[in-house]
């Protein structure tokens, strides 16, 4: 049984997008996005815990990137 998961992520761009082609001519984008999370460590002290995420978008999605 196929199953499908759905996440929003919400953060900060690591750097500009960058857009390139296949020899198809089909849009691929590859950019990154940092989350940094508050947490209490084992003696009480908060810490920043940064997850980055890298991203790939293709097809319209990728050219769509371009305008913002």
């Amino acid at each position: 049984m196929a199953s499908f998961n759905k996440i929003i992520i919400v953060g900060y761009l690591g750097r500009d997008a960058q857009i390139r082609y296949t020899p198809q001519g089909t849009a691929v984008s590859n950019f990154s996005i940092a989350t940094t999370e508050r947490r209490k460590d084992k003696s009480g002290e908060f810490q920043d815990v940064t997850t980055w995420f890298r991203v790939s978008l293709w097809g319209k999605q990728a050219e769509n990137l371009r305008e913002y």
